[in-house]
């Protein structure tokens, strides 16, 4: 069963925009935050993105000003806005959910920049 669903991914010209979804199954009970992580080919997986159940963020400093998240905690959904993206964005996105007991990931959606 699918616990965390992405949508949003794709190709995209340098300088553009996309959005990215993520909506967590009705089976995780109880979501303390939602995150967004990327890897790049032959790279590690790193944070670009958090959220809190309370609403509190942060953002790898690679992506501030440039990348928005938010939530819907009734929804158990979150969002990635990304504006003026560059070609080093590149890379697939996972979505993240962590509870008390579990840490979740989605399969990851990719999204290509070209320059």
């Amino acid at each position: 069963q699918v616990q965390l669903a992405e949508s949003g991914g794709g190709l995209v010209q340098a300088g553009g925009s996309l959005r990215l979804s993520c909506a967590a199954s009705e089976t995780i009970f109880s979501i303390n935050a939602m995150g967004w992580y990327r890897q790049a080919p032959g790279k590690q997986r790193e944070l670009v993105a958090t959220i809190s159940s309370g609403g509190s963020s942060k953002y790898s400093d690679s992506v501030k000003g440039r990348f928005t998240i938010s939530g819907d905690n009734a929804k158990k959904k979150v969002y990635l806005q990304m504006n003026s993206l560059k070609p080093e964005d590149t890379a697939v996105y996972y979505c993240n959910a962590e509870s008390p007991y579990y840490v979740y990931w989605g399969q990851g959606t990719q999204v290509t920049v070209s320059s």
